[in-house]
């Protein structure tokens, strides 16, 4: 009989094996040009932004740790200037999982503080993952670099996708990197249990919406390229239902009732609700984070 269940477990663990080396092999890091000096790779994580300086590159986000690889020679064939800095616009895996393989002696890692704060308490917990995933400079509201003529200003939004978010804005060549504050064609993820909220979330979109213009180019954390008008109907979108479910909350409804409600997001489903949160589960979010104000 043991010889069976140690059968079965082989089985079933090779085939675990294959299905995440399969998985590994099937991913693509495509480039897209946005500007003269910017570049957006998609593979699977987190949009990468590359800005390639006079001397040296700039990189945002950095996807999972075994992706490295593949991301690297993408990078390759864009430039072979060094990575002088790599900024991470949250703490998710799906951003700073490369964190161990790009931190390096030539580069220097950037994030706000509750991001460190976060990857930390991760280091602790699994100490073999090394220093190299902490960034080396932090910090609270903004900061602020320079490369010849291009300047490249980082700042905190406050309680968005989670509590340590950054957008990076590169003001010559018009281009803002939205990390996960923005989810382009579909709906958000906002990370209630890390800091995030609804509200946190519209007004992370709102100061967007001031800085930019209709020529900015917009980096979301996940989908395709996009533009000031796209995000002004986003945030349209996320108003809209946050009206609607603040109705059903002040009728009294529970949190059953509102994530079955289907009238509150249809507008909406058919053209944001096909990816990762669907309708119930923005529906759902919503409401948590709404509730929670209310009895504030």
């Amino acid at each position: 009989m043991k010889k069976i269940d140690s059968l079965y477990f082989l089985v079933f663990f090779l085939l675990g094996f294959l299905n995440v080396t399969a998985q590994q092999n099937e991913v693509v890091i495509t480039v897209d040009n946005l500007s003269n000096d910017i570049y957006m790779l998609t593979g699977q994580g987190g949009n990468i932004g590359i800005y390639v300086g006079g001397e040296k590159v700039y990189m945002i986000d950095d996807q999972f740790e075994r992706l490295s690889p593949k991301i690297k020679t993408a990078i390759s064939s864009i430039t072979s200037k060094p990575i002088a800095f790599l900024f991470n616009t949250h703490m998710h895996g799906d951003h700073t999982g490369g964190n161990i393989n790009f931190n390096n002696k030539e580069t220097i890692l950037i994030a706000h503080d509750n991001v460190r704060s976060s990857l930390s308490t991760k280091l602790a917990e699994k100490p073999e993952l090394g220093v190299e995933i902490l960034p080396e400079i932090t910090f609270s509201e903004d900061i602020t670099l320079y490369d010849a003529d291009e300047t490249i200003i980082a700042f905190h939004v406050h309680n968005a996708h989670t509590d340590g978010d950054a957008m990076i804005y590169f003001t010559k060549n018009n281009v803002l990197h939205m990390g996960d504050t923005y989810f382009s064609g579909r709906y958000p993820y906002i990370d209630l249990k890390s800091g995030g909220s609804v509200d946190g979330y519209i007004s992370a979109h709102k100061k967007a919406l001031l800085l930019i213009n209709d020529d900015t180019k917009i980096i979301p954390g996940h989908g395709r390229p996009s533009s000031q008008k796209e995000l002004a109907s986003y945030t349209t979108m996320l108003e809209i239902i946050k009206t609607n479910v603040l109705k059903a909350i002040k009728e009294g409804k529970t949190l059953e009732e509102v994530q079955s409600d289907k009238q509150i997001t249809s507008a909406y489903d058919a053209t944001h609700g096909g990816g990762f949160i669907n309708p119930e589960k923005i529906r759902a979010t919503f409401y948590n984070s709404l509730k929670a104000g209310t009895q504030d």
